[in-house]
């Protein structure tokens, strides 16, 4: 009998770990299963070229400096309601891919960042021909949790 114990305890032990996301080590949290579905639909978006769908994720007030202290290369909410139908119309045969390698939230502050890794493959059309063209990169997707949900606010 304490055989069958023991072997019952065990077992519930070990099955009982730490839960992650889908093809992640990100624990499955609430905050962290939201953020996740809006990446997936960012992907999916991204690889339609669909502007629309990908600035009904995007924050009101997000702003990325790309790096750089230059103020040219800044794109807020306004610039990239312009410029990402313009640079999906330069687009051909786009394909992203993403993994998540992390995501860290801070609940009080009620911001989140995602650091993901991703590989992306394309076409651009330039004045006399297409060149294929392939990224990949590591970068951080910085999120806000609004009364909608959470939402981009910077990492385009």
């Amino acid at each position: 009998m304490k055989t069958i114990r023991l072997a019952i305890l065990l077992a519930l032990a070990t099955g009982c770990g730490l839960r992650t996301l889908p093809g992640t080590d990100v624990p499955d949290t609430r905050e962290t299963r939201a953020i996740y579905g809006v990446i997936q639909q960012w992907v999916k978006a991204m690889n339609e070229r669909n502007a629309a769908a990908v600035l009904a994720l995007v924050a009101p007030d997000y702003f990325d400096d790309a790096g750089t202290p230059e103020p040219g290369d800044d794109l807020d909410r306004e610039r990239l309601d312009k410029a990402l139908p313009e640079d999906f119309a330069k687009v051909e045969a786009a394909k992203l891919a993403v993994t998540i390698r992390r995501i860290d939230v801070d609940e009080k502050a009620g911001t989140a960042t995602a650091e993901l890794y991703y590989d992306s493959y394309y076409r651009v059309q330039t004045p006399t021909t297409q060149v294929p063209r392939r990224d990949s990169d590591v970068y951080r997707l910085k999120l806000k949790k609004l009364a909608d949900g959470w939402k981009i606010v910077g990492g385009l």
